[in-house]
């Protein structure tokens, strides 16, 4: 592979591993001093402004209408409901890497929903949800989450969503390109300001100047960046190097955490963080790991 080649792929891996592992703990700076549906909605609608914007200005046209309200109800499903109670839970005190640790689950709770779609799951991959339910139950038996249910409920709320949605994005016609991606963080930065104004959230007063960087972090490199990324790497490498970020980010953003934010995880929390990393891996690279042995079809003589 030459170095040309070489070069985006590690520009993707590094925006996904790095820059989508930052977010939860950037998520626990911003809503410090942002109001977590206000804060996530300013944050998608400026992205898919800017995004939309870009690929207008350089000829691109905007979608027949059933593409387009599909990618708005895709937009809700993965942004407005998967990230938006992440932000909600991180408001309420839930760690920044514990948060990152629940959502790595959203491979499970794709197979299983894959499964119900008529996709065909291994004995292997459903041992990997088995082994990532336990480490969930570990992760809620003690520690920080014990004393915020209602933060776990909604992580793995959001979770339940992004991963109905991943699937359901994949049987329907959405546009084509970053146009998806646009119209799916402008709906979903509808929703979340809309949510904000009808939960009476407003602002005691002007965030810091943190505040104001998280905000653009999440919107330019969290979102715009981060899901170029994503959408390169899913065209040009195999699904099991795109989909590795889901095991990467809750030890980026556990490090993050412990190291710059403060947060303390127990020792039965580190445990579920390595139980449930096992469980994605088996996942999403048991096929490759543990291919299945070809069948053999009898010679008949004649």
């Amino acid at each position: 592979m030459r170095f040309r080649q070489v070069l985006p792929l590690i520009g993707a891996l590094f925006a996904l591993y790095i820059i989508w592992g930052s977010t939860y703990f950037v998520i626990r700076v911003g809503v410090e001093s942002w109001p977590p549906f206000m804060m996530a909605g300013i944050r998608f609608l400026s992205a898919g402004i800017v995004l939309i914007t870009i690929l207008l200005l350089s000829g691109h046209k905007l979608p027949p209408l059933r593409p387009m309200l599909n990618a708005a109800l895709i937009g809700v499903l993965l942004l407005a409901v998967g990230n938006g109670f992440v932000t909600v839970a991180e408001h309420q005190n839930v760690p920044s890497g514990i948060a990152a640790v629940v959502v790595a689950t959203v491979p499970l709770f794709t197979l299983c929903f894959s499964h119900f779609f008529g996709i065909a799951t291994r004995k292997l991959e459903w041992a990997g949800i088995a082994i990532g339910l336990a480490g969930i139950i570990l992760l809620n038996s003690g520690g920080n989450l014990s004393g915020n249910p209602w933060g776990a409920v909604m992580i793995l709320i959001g979770s339940l969503s992004w991963a109905f949605g991943s699937v359901y994005g994949s049987r329907i016609e959405l546009p084509s390109g970053m146009m998806a991606g646009a119209i799916e963080m402008l709906a979903a930065g509808i929703v979340l300001l809309s949510a904000s104004a009808l939960s009476g959230e407003h602002l005691s007063a002007v965030p810091p100047l943190s505040g104001f960087f998280a905000v653009g972090y999440l919107a330019l490199f969290g979102s715009i960046i981060a899901i170029s990324a994503y959408m390169y790497l899913i065209r040009n490498v195999s699904p099991a190097l795109a989909t590795s970020y889901a095991y990467v980010n809750p030890v980026v953003a556990v490090l993050l955490g412990t190291g710059f934010g403060g947060e303390h995880l127990s020792s039965v929390e580190w445990l579920a963080l390595a139980i449930i990393i096992l469980a994605v891996v088996l996942v999403t690279l048991g096929k490759y790991l543990f291919p299945p042995c070809p069948a053999v079809t009898p010679c008949v003589e004649k």
